[in-house]
């Protein structure tokens, strides 16, 4: 396993004997960005539905008025 210089150090200075600090983090710096393109692409479909939503319900508000 390759040394990592920012990972935190045992008592006696050493790395983590299973490398489980570093895999955890190398774990999490991948998975990292998936989420946040899957959260932007669905924050943008709950964008759009809720105008056309909205723009249903003004239209329907708007044809009870008149009529």
């Amino acid at each position: 396993m390759a040394h990592n210089p920012h990972a935190p150090q045992g008592p006696q200075g050493g790395n983590d004997p299973a490398g489980s600090t570093q895999m955890f983090r190398a774990f999490v710096e991948e998975s990292a960005p998936q989420q946040q393109q899957s959260t932007r692409g669905g924050s943008r479909v709950g964008l759009i539905v809720g105008i056309v939503a909205a723009v249903v319900i003004v239209a329907a508000v708007a044809w009870l008025a008149l009529s």
